[in-house]
């Protein structure tokens, strides 16, 4: 695991568009990564930066930058991504108004990608504690895109890395059980690729790149397990700010890495 962070920007307008066409034109098919996930940060302080009176506006303007970066991610190639919305620690520290504003808006966001292109949406999280409209609007996005292949979207709402693990072993135990074997057995038979298959994206491709906004550097229990060998590149923009060409300098800082997967 390596970790960059983000080159202050520097120039506009025009000059931009010329240097996001040349980034374009120098990223490789083959060196892109095939499974992107964004911690998207910053919404609140966004808001707040701009008088807006309450953190919702922040959230939707980081709704609508997540679809536009899904845009990005699909007309590029890329096959996966993993986009970060609501923690399990988020559930019990933002206060109710701001969560039910938020909840409203990831509702509203699995809806709308579930309509869009092609694409295949699937939340990766816990029902646990989530209301049970946002429950039923992320059932109902991944029921109708279920036979989709285009871009496969996981929606990380009610997620937490540690929790996940620790729904992976209960069910490794409950199978375990059903089945009849022993403890013995149990103990034998768990190894990385078991718990793998068992987690919310079992089946899946690990992170080759993950992704935060808003300078800060942490993985706020974000994917444990599936970043162990991910390249980490941290933005300097708020999340509702982010170009194409800041994704771009990503990808392209990416591409130059000489990954070693732990060696």
């Amino acid at each position: 695991m390596r970790v960059s962070i983000e080159e202050k920007p520097r120039g506009s307008g025009f000059l931009y568009g010329l240097y996001q066409k040349r980034l374009k034109r120098e990223l490789a098919v083959d060196a892109l990564p095939h499974h992107v996930a964004m911690i998207i940060d910053g919404n609140r302080r966004w808001a707040k930066q701009r008088l807006l009176g309450t953190a919702a506006h922040g959230h939707r303007a980081g709704a609508a930058k997540m679809r536009e970066f899904l845009v990005w991610c699909d007309d590029l190639g890329i096959r996966v991504v993993t986009l970060y919305l609501l923690s399990t620690d988020n559930l019990t520290s933002r206060n109710k108004d701001e969560l039910d504003e938020l909840v409203e808006i990831i509702a509203e966001l699995a809806g709308a990608l579930s309509h869009f292109r092609d694409w295949r949406i699937k939340h990766v999280g816990s029902d646990l504690g989530l209301p049970p409209t946002l429950v039923t609007a992320l059932d109902e996005a991944e029921e109708r895109t279920a036979d989709h292949t285009g871009l496969h979207v996981n929606l990380a709402v009610g997620y937490g890395g540690r929790t996940e693990i620790a729904d992976a072993v209960r069910s490794i135990i409950r199978a375990h059980q059903e089945q009849g074997h022993t403890l013995e057995d149990l103990a034998e038979s768990i190894d990385q690729e078991l718990i793998a298959e068992h987690l919310y994206t079992g089946g899946q491709r690990d992170p080759d790149l993950v992704i935060r906004t808003s300078g800060e550097q942490r993985l706020s229990d974000f994917m444990l397990w599936q970043s162990a060998h991910s390249e980490f590149y941290f933005m300097e923009a708020l999340g509702p700010d982010i170009r194409q060409v800041d994704f771009l300098r990503a990808l392209r800082d990416y591409s130059r890495r000489h990954r070693r997967f732990g060696g």
